[in-house]
């Protein structure tokens, strides 16, 4: 998913000013698609410019004044047609895969605490999409929308809860103190090859 299309989405849910959609996307929004303020109102002026939204008319002067964006009909032409796109999934590219591959090869001393604090931060996410969950989606809440709603917040869910596993599998094997480097502490040295060369 690009911004231009997270935003088009909030602003045809919600017509909304700049400070409204990085609010929303600090809460529900950011369970699925993450920005910055800057991030925001940068997309906000390139939409507005492409003719896909527009400022709302002020019934108040304009200075100071927060300006509301809604979506033209050409915003909503644009998001349907990303909507039927057909796109590949993504990788996966998290730094802290990458850091454990290293650990492989010259050992992990500390790599057990920064596990443990990335595993705190993901039982914290699970708790907020949770509460998210009990209080947005309550059993009569069924119609399509909010199906197709509660399924990209099941989504996060899901995805917190895989990270909780693994991170917990990772610091369990051998207690919580992970691998020494190669060779160190048994006299030999392994070759530097592959696995089993």
């Amino acid at each position: 998913m690009s911004l231009p299309h997270a935003i088009l989405t909030a602003l045809l849910e919600k017509p909304s000013s700049g400070l409204e959609l990085t609010r929303r996307f600090d809460r529900s929004i950011g369970y699925f698609w993450s920005a910055t303020h800057q991030q925001i109102y940068r997309e906000l002026g390139k939409l507005e410019q492409a003719g896909q939204i527009r400022a709302l008319p002020s019934q108040q002067p304009s200075r100071g004044q927060k300006k509301e964006y809604e979506v033209l009909p050409a915003g909503r032409e644009s998001l349907s047609a990303w909507v039927a796109r057909s796109e590949d999934p993504k990788q996966i590219r998290d730094p802290l895969l990458l850091r454990m591959r290293a650990a492989a090869v010259v050992g992990a001393p500390g790599l057990d605490a920064e596990l443990r604090r990335h595993l705190g931060l993901h039982r914290r996410q699970l708790a907020e999409y949770l509460e998210i969950e009990k209080r947005d989606f309550p059993p009569e809440r069924n119609s399509d929308e909010d199906r197709l709603r509660h399924l990209v917040l099941r989504g996060g869910i899901d995805l917190e809860n895989f990270w909780i596993g693994w991170l917990t599998r990772a610091l369990t094997p051998g207690g919580d103190r992970m691998p020494d480097p190669p060779g160190h502490g048994d006299g030999r040295r392994r070759s530097a090859g592959r696995p089993g060369e």
